[in-house]
């Protein structure tokens, strides 16, 4: 297949190149997209050296199958039309079309029959926390349907660019020589601390992050009854997004018939021994595909509650995965 990225110097965009040569994507011919800035920067693609394209308004996405697009949401609004307007289906990372009725938004464990309904060939990646959230929601609902989930996240650097992890190292490192960190990517110093504020705040006390979540959770797992209250929190972790979640379903499911479901699930590893203190946590998941779940256990203050753990790459699973793993969905039902 044909395919472009764009975005392609962004954390996304290098991911994107590593996990297409990983799961070797049949690719025939591969185009890179950047802004004036990135353009000119040369990537090497399973041997090959490709050079990224300026993105203007006069862009040629002729002959393109795949576009994945991971450049921010004004930049997708803006060439949409330009880069589907051949027949290319655009796999779309950012929050531009994630809520439109006639785009699904699909993580293919949970809902992938969704992609092959995209009228205007757009098909949105859902926000990183959502995607490995539902990933181990949905063996639990397909036991008992999900009426009420709470989440409290514990999101790294890597949610907010290539950018906001170095200049998390480097705080730590200016505190070590006694110097007053620079802060720029966060609402506040990040290193020795948690910020518990991710994106703008709504009218309703909850930020954009937190939202996402509500809205996002109800359509790919085609449930719009689930209530959903999140609390997202950004933690001076590099990489890998961590999740406590607790549930309620319509009957009560126990640990065990919920970690059975897990254990039997696509794209989902259970680590789960707290007495051996073998639990997942972020420092272990980097650079991994699926997500991990662990402390499986009764909600004791909900008689219908069950309440775990979960982690996952933010960047991988979050956003490159599973957007590839669309691209191959798409490939495989190709009709």
């Amino acid at each position: 297949m044909n395919i472009a990225i764009v975005g392609a110097s962004g954390a996304v965009g290098q991911e994107l190149l590593k996990v297409l040569a990983q799961t070797d994507f049949p690719v025939t011919t591969l185009r890179l997209f950047g802004s004036s800035r990135s353009a000119g920067s040369v990537y090497d693609f399973k041997g090959q050296k490709i050079t990224v394209e300026e993105l203007t308004d006069d862009s040629d996405f002729s002959g393109v199958d795949i576009a994945f697009t991971s450049a921010g949401a004004s930049t997708s609004k803006r060439y949409a039309e330009l880069i589907t307007r051949h027949g290319a289906v655009m796999i779309d990372n950012s929050s531009a079309f994630r809520m439109d009725a006639d785009v699904p938004l699909v993580v293919p464990e949970v809902n992938g029959a969704d992609a092959l309904d995209a009228p205007r060939r757009i098909i949105g990646n859902p926000n990183c926390t959502t995607i490995q959230m539902v990933v181990a929601l949905k063996p639990i609902h397909d036991l008992s349907p999900i009426r009420r989930v709470h989440v409290a996240t514990y999101q790294a650097a890597s949610g907010a660019g290539a950018s906001a992890m170095q200049e998390l190292v480097e705080q730590y490192a200016q505190i070590g020589r006694g110097e007053k960190p620079k802060v720029e990517k966060f609402s506040a110093q990040l290193a020795y601390n948690v910020i518990p504020h991710i994106d703008v705040f709504t009218d309703n006390g909850y930020t954009k992050e937190e939202m996402k979540m509500f809205n996002e959770t109800r359509k790919i797992m085609h449930a719009p009854d689930i209530a959903v209250s999140a609390m997202c929190v950004r933690v001076p972790v590099l990489r890998a997004h961590s999740e406590a979640i607790w549930v309620e379903t319509e009957t009560p499911v126990s640990p065990e018939e919920a970690r059975h479901a897990l254990e039997n699930a696509p794209g989902v590893v259970v680590i789960d021994e707290p007495a051996d203190k073998v639990y997942p946590m972020p420092l272990d998941i980097a650079g991994n595909d699926p997500v991990y779940v662990g402390r499986i256990r009764k909600d004791i203050a909900n008689p219908n509650g069950l309440t775990f753990w979960v982690v996952g790459d933010q960047i991988r699973k979050g956003a490159a995965l599973n957007a590839v793993q669309i691209a191959w969905y798409l490939l495989k039902h190709k009709k």
